[in-house]
């Protein structure tokens, strides 16, 4: 893509930080009709191609709506020039709407409810659309909205084996997906969603060689990593959220009955089944925890052997935290430049992942930052 302005990478890192933690307006509204709402992973946000590389970038909310950021109307190849306080500072590429989105299943199913394009070349699902923890606020994350697209009818709530592997399948040959990301609502108190993943993985693998990370909250038995992974599983996502006890009763008082103790036993036992820098935990930064508790955490992980994949927290609507103030640039700044050293350091990159969230990265700057401390 040829970029209005030539940024040098740290201004474009710059750039790009800003831009996930600001949002960004749109100055034709339809340019935003395939951005995420509601649902798991990155909602309210579209993805967009910033310097050559696809980020995940909020546009629906209060914090978006307010943005010194706009993208003007794009032109007949999506691309679209970004003023910030009504300058321009280069321009964007809004990609193009993938070609399996419009097929649908031998069933009625539009593939697009099944699965959906994540960044650039990741395909997302989330197997189970419901949660235990969900419906009542005494135990559901605050920050959540994975019934939301469900209630809105945009997706379905159970996605069967079969239908993963035929929408995956087309994703790959139509779109050049290149690895897939699975999670899921927690089903019950024991395997917490290991056992549909387990399902769903075969279900991809018998259609499609493509490497799949599963997401769940860690499983009562140990054993379910191996199963896991004879399953299909190629790296698994553990996700914290938040690190301190205090802010995790406060924002997900559920799913904080699973300690971190608990969390960190089972990145242990994980490593030892999927090997180091295949396990990783999604942090948001900006729920209440400090810079210090973050970096903290991520050093005992990164030691552990799992990736820690830091993003700003983002604002949803139709979630109790919809006014809660993400967190600025410069604080993001402050917590990635040292955690990218970390990573390097700890031998850790998010290039060597299989498959998943860090791999991706399309939700955080994190990866830049990696790369910057590489060069040093």
């Amino acid at each position: 893509m040829d970029d209005a302005l030539r940024l040098p990478a740290e201004s474009g890192r710059h750039l790009i930080t800003e831009l996930q933690a600001l949002g960004l307006r749109l100055e034709d509204a339809s340019a935003g009709a395939a951005a995420r709402q509601g649902g798991a992973g990155p909602s309210d946000h579209k993805a967009v191609t910033v310097l050559g590389r696809t980020v995940m970038v909020p546009v629906h909310g209060d914090g978006a709506r307010q943005s010194p950021f706009i993208a003007r109307a794009p032109d007949a190849r999506g691309v679209s020039v970004l003023e910030r306080h009504g300058l321009a500072v280069g321009r964007i590429e809004f990609p193009r709407q993938p070609r399996f989105y419009a097929l649908q299943t031998f069933d009625g199913v539009p593939y697009s409810m099944i699965a959906q394009l994540h960044g650039r070349d990741v395909l997302a699902t989330t197997v189970l659309q419901t949660c235990i923890r969900y419906g009542r606020r005494s135990t559901s994350c605050q920050f959540c909205a994975i019934g939301e697209s469900l209630k809105a009818g945009r997706t379905i709530n159970r996605k069967t084996p079969e239908q993963l592997g035929e929408v995956a399948r087309a994703a790959v040959l139509l779109d050049g997906v290149r690895h897939m990301v699975m999670t899921t609502g927690t089903p019950n108190f024991t395997d917490r969603g290991a056992e549909l993943l387990c399902e769903s993985a075969f279900g991809v693998k018998a259609a499609v060689n493509l490497p799949i990370q599963a997401q769940c909250e860690p499983p009562d038995d140990a054993a379910w990593f191996a199963r896991l992974r004879d399953a299909g599983v190629d790296s698994l996502g553990m996700h914290l959220e938040a690190v301190t006890p205090t802010v995790r009763a406060r924002i997900m008082p559920g799913k904080a009955s699973v300690s971190v103790e608990d969390y960190l036993r089972a990145f242990e036992a994980a490593v030892g089944v999927f090997g180091r820098g295949q396990v990783s935990t999604y942090i948001l930064a900006g729920l209440g925890d400090s810079d210090e508790a973050i970096l903290a955490m991520c050093r005992t992980l990164i030691a552990l052997g799992v990736y820690p994949f830091v993003v700003p927290f983002v604002p949803l609507i139709g979630t109790p935290l919809a006014g809660h103030p993400a967190p600025d640039a410069a604080r993001m700044r402050g917590l990635l430049q040292p955690l990218g050293r970390m990573l390097i350091e700890g031998g850790l990159k998010s290039a060597d992942i299989k498959a998943g969230c860090g791999k991706c990265g399309a939700c955080s700057a994190l990866a830049s930052y990696e790369t910057d401390a590489a060069l040093v």
